[in-house]
């Protein structure tokens, strides 16, 4: 098939890219921008006057419930949602039922993914068995089987030598382990920011150190096994700091933070709602804003959605016993050019933190509009409003704070190699 997108405004950080440029699909890859390529004829016209034309996004973090948990989401509804949003390759944990520290479990969601149509799937591995923290899984058997990076998905490993030798058999293999740095004889048993607001409405607390503490522990054993490094969904001013003075120091290390902890802070507790209930929790104004300089700067190298659908009665409960977590992969580009509307990001630079960035945390071929590249883009109307409700909704969870608001700005279309997989109705 081959398409000839026309008039839109294509955005693409990953070539300083912003201008009214035609593109041209030809065997599900981009092979022009600009002028149409010779013999390039009996192509399907896709008229984008007036929109933008976008790299697909990528999402570091979109829990697809399924294996074991399609109560709250399959591979096929959570894929909708996020081709529906314009994600259109996505990474999923390895905290399903059964565990992905398997080859074939790793193998079942690929090949339910390929059925579904959606969105580009890439399953992490478990860096243990049964992320027990225990034994080592077989991580070679694993990234064989199309799991882009291995982790314990936030869970205590045995101890503190066990980890050390999971990332030193990950660096020789050069394998890329993913961190969710979490102390948890800090954490454990709380559900907010610790701060006047938990302390106001009697909530237990989460203090940053919990997370400094277990991050400062894990780039100490990065640097002493040379392994390769993410750190998922950081949350404060002080990990920020951290992570941009290792850095600094040479290590091979990306992070990224979820788009509600650069939107909210932990000032919506005295609403009590427990749509709000997230791990790591939300937190100060403080950190909200060097999370956002982060970005800026380029320390902090991708937002995600930090997914994870419930049904409904999850969230029907005292703040403290709903489970955490919203669902928010089909607003996600909406939601984040708030951060642009208030000021806070160029729309290139936040761009740049859901396309190309988060593609290269993980060494994924996705992200950019390149001539060469797989044609996985999107139109988008930045100029639509409507509301996100049930009505709208395609993941089966129900569990958003945004929901019910009036969003800015849609996804008309979404296409993965050439094929559209989306389209508004």
């Amino acid at each position: 098939m081959k398409l000839r997108v026309t008039n839109g405004r294509v955005i693409d950080p990953s070539q300083n890219l912003d201008a009214i440029v035609d593109l041209f699909v030809e065997d599900h890859r981009i092979v022009a921008l600009g002028e149409a390529p010779l013999g390039f004829e009996d192509a399907e016209v896709i008229d984008a006057s007036g929109k933008w034309v976008l790299p697909g996004l990528v999402d570091t973090a979109v829990a697809l419930r399924e294996p074991g948990f399609t109560q709250k989401g399959t591979i096929a509804s959570e894929g909708r949602a996020a081709v529906t949003g314009g994600v259109t390759t996505l990474v999923c944990p390895p905290d399903t039922k059964p565990i992905v520290d398997t080859p074939a479990v790793a193998a079942l969601i690929q090949d339910k993914a390929d059925e579904a149509g959606m969105a580009n799937v890439f399953p992490i591995g478990a860096l243990t068995q049964g992320l027990q923290g225990e034994q080592l899984s077989n991580m070679v058997a694993l990234t064989d089987a199309g799991c882009v990076a291995l982790s314990n998905q936030g869970r205590d490993m045995a101890s503190t030598r066990v980890l050390s030798r999971a990332l030193e058999y990950a660096a020789t293999h050069d394998l890329l382990v993913v961190f969710h740095p979490d102390d948890s004889g800090l954490s454990q048993g709380g559900c907010a920011h610790e701060g006047v607001m938990s302390t106001m409405h009697g909530l237990a607390g989460i203090p940053e150190t919990a997370e400094t503490i277990a991050l400062m522990r894990d780039l100490l054993l990065v640097e002493k096994s040379g392994v390769r490094a993410h750190f998922a969904r950081l949350s404060c001013a002080k990990s920020v700091e951290m992570i941009a003075n290792a850095k600094a120091a040479g290590l091979d290390v990306t992070c990224d933070v979820a788009l509600h902890n650069l939107l909210l802070t932990d000032e919506v507790l005295k609403e009590f709602n427990g749509q709000y209930h997230v791990l790591p929790p939300l937190r100060s104004e403080n950190d909200r804003l060097t999370l956002i300089e982060g970005l800026k700067t380029g320390v902090v190298n991708a937002i995600c959605s930090d997914h994870q659908p419930h049904e409904k009665m999850a969230k029907i409960a005292p703040f403290a016993a709903t489970e955490p977590g919203m669902a928010n992969v089909e607003v996600l580009l909406p939601l984040a050019l708030r951060l642009m509307d208030e000021g806070d990001l160029e729309l290139g630079q936040l761009l740049t933190c859901l396309t190309q960035g988060p593609a290269a945390c993980f060494g994924l071929e996705a992200g950019s509009l390149a001539v060469g590249s797989f044609a996985d883009f999107i139109i988008f109307d930045s100029t639509m409003s409507w509301t996100w409700d049930a009505s709208t909704r395609k993941s089966k969870g129900s569990n958003s704070a945004f929901a019910g608001e009036q969003l800015s700005g849609r996804v008309l279309q979404t296409y993965i190699s050439g094929q559209r997989v989306y389209q508004l109705s």
